[in-house]
């Protein structure tokens, strides 16, 4: 006997502010910042009981060393949070943090659970490097000249998508500018302050001369990300960094950073039962998967995706969060479906704020249902080109 799909809400939603890598969250581990954000939206449901809580499933687009070993048990455990409450990881790279919203919001709707925390975390600053800790690449991915695209760089990946839907160095310079300027306006004018909980971070530094151990204390509160005095000319005299003659830099890409969100979703019966006010509805989810070479264009087959399941077209949409992993993809998406460029990250992307990967899609899930909330607006999606040929959409409804 089938089960009657019923609607999951999500009903809180925080992101730490994004620290640049080596900037103020350098020294953070992924289970604190993780922990931090699944206390603070917990906090954003007074009188829920945590027992409750029927999973806590995290994104981690690189899940080892300090952010091994499960860290989304790790992390809720550090919370606070029962014993009673288990957790998993999960990785689907730069998809990660919105693939565990969809999961969570599916427990849900099948009926299975009526309380889920979905999330991410990722530290890229406590990484060796951008393939993880250790990179250690199956060796047969090199012996069939049609596999050597899944051991590609995301840069080349991103080369090859400027070069085929020609988009060229200065439509990406202007992008990037444009990233910057739309974040700093944002921060200006205090829009996320409703998404973002503060982090105190406490690092001890040794002094030689001394021997003598300082603690130095500061809050990180905002976006470290955004750049004021970026410019076309400033960008302009970037080299090119993957190809020798190619158009991609290190201005018009996103930058590697530290950040952690968390999602509460819940069932309807538990709406109403606690009386809480939801953000919005979890209205669908799609992943899709393209060449390896150019996993940029991901996006162009999810979206559409998402949208037939919806039953809704795209220019109901009022707002969409698409990551910028690199200004070309982003460009090309944008252009071949034929995105208006005014709904597309009017707060900025992650060419300015940042994208620590596994934790991504949850920041941007938080930004957008909280940008939906301020300004009335209906639909809103989140999605993201994924490393090794993918693309992921994610669909909201905004509750007024």
């Amino acid at each position: 006997m089938s089960k009657q799909i019923q609607d999951a809400y999500i009903v809180a939603a925080t992101r730490l502010p994004v620290g640049r890598r080596k900037g103020m969250l350098g020294h953070v581990r992924p289970d604190d910042m993780l922990a931090h954000a699944i206390g603070a939206v917990m906090a954003q449901a007074p009188g829920l009981d945590p027992a409750l809580v029927e999973d806590v499933i995290v994104g981690c687009a690189m899940p080892e060393a300090e952010q091994g070993m499960n860290v989304a048990r790790i992390g809720l455990l550090l919370a606070g949070m029962p014993n009673s409450v288990p957790g998993v990881t999960v990785n689907r790279f730069c998809a990660s943090g919105l693939q565990t919203v969809a999961m969570a919001a599916d427990r849900i709707r099948l009926g299975e659970a009526e309380v889920m925390i979905a999330g991410g975390t990722e530290t890229m600053s406590l990484m060796n490097q951008m393939t993880g800790n250790k990179t250690a690449l199956n060796p047969a991915i090199f012996e069939k000249e049609e596999n050597y695209a899944i051991g590609f760089g995301m840069g080349i990946t991103a080369e090859k998508v400027a070069a085929q839907w020609r988009v060229s160095r200065e439509d990406q310079d202007a992008f990037a500018v444009d990233s910057h300027r739309k974040a700093c306006a944002a921060i200006d004018a205090g829009h996320f302050r409703a998404e973002i909980t503060p982090y105190a971070v406490k690092r001890r530094v040794p002094d030689l001369a001394s021997g003598e151990v300082a603690v130095q204390e500061y809050l990180a509160a905002e976006d470290e990300g955004p750049r004021r005095d970026s410019s076309i000319e400033g960008l302009a005299r970037l080299r090119p960094v993957f190809a020798a003659r190619g158009s991609v830099t290190a201005g018009n890409s996103s930058q590697m950073s530290d950040g952690a969100a968390a999602v509460l979703l819940v069932s309807e019966r538990i709406l109403k039962q606690f009386a809480l006010q939801p953000l919005a509805r979890f209205a669908g989810f799609s992943v899709a998967g393209v060449a390896p070479e150019i996993m940029g264009i991901g996006p162009v087959e999810a979206i559409p995706r998402v949208l037939r399941q919806a039953g809704i077209s795209q220019h109901e949409v009022d707002w969409v969060e698409l990551n910028e992993a690199f200004a070309a993809q982003a460009l090309a998406v944008m252009r071949t479906l034929d995105l208006d460029p005014a709904k597309v990250n009017p707060l900025g992307g992650a060419i300015a704020l940042g994208h620590p990967l596994g934790a991504t899609g949850a920041i941007r899930t938080a930004t957008l249902l909280h940008g939906l909330r301020r300004t009335r607006q209906r639909y809103g999606m989140v999605s993201m080109c994924i490393g090794t040929g993918m693309g992921a959409a994610g669909l909201f409804e905004s509750i007024q």
